[in-house]
């Protein structure tokens, strides 16, 4: 496991830099094939937000801004649509120079009204991911994809967002979204990014299937890196272990 040290306060450390290397699958992704990272900010103790509901604040500025990088770097963010309701995010790139990605929700049994910052006139492409027959946004693009046990298979979303030249994708959130792609081995690389402090309560990141013996966790290979404010993250690459397996 490698540690290197990046001072976000000015940016990126220049090329030379083993840093960078963070990005680097991000731009040598083959365009022949969907190239999915997902991106989780919790405690030390594994918690993205308090009983209350509460996650603003648990990740610092550098990671913040690490975030903002990663939707630079890609072609869509995807978010479920809970995460929609409860924190309307911009799901814009703002904190560095870069083009915003496509923002896409998946909602697979139409919940969300024609209101929240990711349907904003910006330029970017506006994307719903639904089972509705009859969805109310209006103003986004509509993917109507069959739902399975009221779900939409992760997989089908990618092949559709791919089909659509959306190659480089981000599950940005919640971690229950992030969680049905990693069980469906959709995942080549995770950035987690572990915030000092400890919560102690309310609602746990990662919770996957459950598994008899440790011989059936997932063990990507993982490069960590101390971001200036205190932050730490994990680069974890999937390519080894896209599915439960290996």
């Amino acid at each position: 496991m490698r540690v290197d040290t990046i001072a976000l306060g000015g940016g990126w450390p220049g090329p030379a830099s083993p840093a960078t290397d963070v990005f680097a699958p991000f731009r040598e992704a083959s365009p022949d094939r969907p190239f999915v990272v997902g991106q989780l900010g919790q405690s030390l103790d594994g918690r993205i937000a308090t009983v209350s509901g509460e996650s603003r604040g648990i990740s610092g500025d550098s990671a913040l801004v690490h975030l903002h990088r990663i939707r630079a770097h890609v072609d869509a963010v995807i978010v479920g649509a809970g995460t929609i309701i409860a924190d309307d995010p911009r799901l814009s790139v703002r904190a560095v120079k870069g083009v915003s990605p496509a923002r896409v929700v998946i909602d697979p049994s139409g919940r969300l009204d024609a209101r929240g910052n990711w349907l904003a006139e910006d330029g970017a492409r506006r994307i719903l991911v639904t089972g509705a027959s009859e969805p109310a946004c209006a103003a986004a693009e509509i993917i109507r994809l069959e739902r399975r046990e009221g779900l939409i298979p992760p997989a089908a979303i990618v092949e559709a967002l791919f089909a659509r030249g959306l190659t480089r994708l981000l599950v940005e959130g919640g971690a229950r979204t992030l969680a049905a792609f990693i069980e469906a081995g959709l995942l080549d690389r995770l950035h987690l990014l572990v915030a000092p402090m400890i919560i102690g309560s309310g609602r746990n990141g990662l919770e996957l299937s459950p598994i008899g013996t440790l011989a059936s966790a997932l063990r990507p290979r993982v490069q960590t890196h101390l971001l200036d404010g205190g932050d730490v993250l994990f680069d974890c690459d999937f390519s080894c272990c896209r599915q439960r397996s290996c």
